[in-house]
């Protein structure tokens, strides 16, 4: 067994149940998503957009782009939930958080695309 691949599919698998988990629930019920599971899916996605750094195949470039997509997406719904929380007089209202979640439905989009990849790239391997 592939230590490297356990743990890459680990971060990958992860990111997206994360970013789903934090997804599902009214758009704008700023109760029905938790900030720390926002803040999570942030960090994990990260992790594995540097994971897929050393990959120097074709399908592997297709997962750094996805990942990345998906980490500035979720970075941007992170600023916007700042904003909306501790810059904006009004609060976190449900204009902001449509904004938060539709950014990180986008994300969860990039990494879906990111598993059937994976999912592709495991099914295509050949033991040697």
């Amino acid at each position: 067994m592939n230590r490297e691949k356990v743990v890459f599919g680990f971060f990958v698998l992860l990111a997206a149940t994360l970013n789903f988990g934090y997804v599902v629930g009214d758009i704008d019920n700023p109760r029905l998503h938790n900030v720390y599971e926002l803040y999570a899916a942030v960090a994990v996605n990260i992790i594995a957009t540097i994971l897929k750094f050393g990959d120097r195949t074709q399908i592997g470039a297709v997962q750094l782009a996805t990942s990345l997509v998906a980490s500035i997406q979720l970075i941007i719904a992170a600023l916007v939930w700042i904003w909306g929380s501790h810059v904006d007089a009004g609060g976190l209202t449900g204009e902001h958080m449509a904004s938060v979640v539709s950014i990180a439905a986008g994300a969860l989009l990039a990494n879906f695309v990111s598993v059937i990849l994976l999912i592709m790239e495991t099914v295509s391997y050949r033991r040697r």
